[in-house]
């Protein structure tokens, strides 16, 4: 795993416990008006359909209670940068889980109104210094939470490409959050000072071996917006196909930082 960078961006607690709530208060809305065929409907997560989709949404913002439910660990040995470099390890488990609760929880509306009831009162328990042990190492609650956010935010993404005319809103904060964690687990993996990375308005992180820029115009400059920078991150959209359609600019010849990506699956 790549080590975490010397100075970790921090995050405000309060607005990051705001933004999970609000993300998935927006996830609730648009389930709450999916038919069965939509339900059934495939999405770009390999075999899994719309409900198992939904279904994994839930389990995401579970995985609070189910870590919460362990004694805490006595020390944190993982930062929150170096949270997505870990989540391709237990992909299968993954799988088996998603699709045991999305056959179990036939009413994904109550479900998910549940995973909000028990979420809030977790929150109102348990200040965000509690260590948890999570599948990425032991961190603490108000850390953990950032990384709800990128869950949420990838995962409304996938809900809104599978179901034609859904357009489920991102919630700033949690867009921002998800936005500012990738960028920084950029900055981890390829350490430097050559290029520069923007994602207004919400991130810049400089990257990449070589000369480091210290005044006037960067001579390696990527810049995209916030969505397309989390699909590249995550592996929903390709690098080059990014390029071709315009949606991520490159100027520099260390520029390319398609090989870099992604980040997450």
């Amino acid at each position: 795993m790549p080590p975490a960078k010397k100075r970790a961006r921090s995050y405000d607690p309060a607005r990051t416990r705001a933004a999970v709530l609000a993300q998935l208060g927006n996830v609730q809305e648009a389930v709450r008006g999916l038919g069965p065929e939509q339900l059934a409907l495939p999405t770009r997560l390999g075999d899994w359909t719309v409900r198992e989709l939904v279904a994994h949404i839930g389990m995401a913002v579970t995985a609070v209670h189910r870590a919460l439910s362990l004694p805490a660990p006595p020390t944190a040995d993982v930062t929150v940068v170096q949270w997505p470099f870990a989540t391709a390890v237990n992909s299968a488990a993954i799988d088996e889980f998603t699709r045991t609760m999305a056959a179990e929880h036939t009413d994904l509306d109550a479900h998910l109104a549940e995973v909000d009831r028990s979420l809030r009162e977790l929150l109102d328990t348990h200040p965000g210094t509690r260590l948890l042990q999570t599948s990425a190492g032991a961190m603490s609650l108000d850390d953990y939470l950032v990384t709800r956010t990128v869950e949420l935010v990838v995962h409304t993404d996938d809900l809104n490409a599978a179901v034609p005319g859904l357009e489920v809103p991102y919630d700033r904060q949690a867009l921002a959050a998800a936005t500012r964690l990738l960028a920084d687990a950029l900055a981890v993996k390829a350490p430097g000072g050559s290029t520069e990375v923007r994602v207004p308005p919400y991130a810049v992180v400089q990257c990449v071996e070589g000369p480091r820029h210290t005044r006037g115009t960067p001579p390696n400059v990527v810049e995209t917006d916030p969505l397309t920078w989390i699909r590249l991150a995550t592996g929903r959209l390709a690098w080059k196909d990014a390029l071709e359609e315009a949606k991520v600019s490159a100027g520099g010849e260390r520029a390319d930082i398609g090989g870099l990506l992604p980040l997450m699956s």
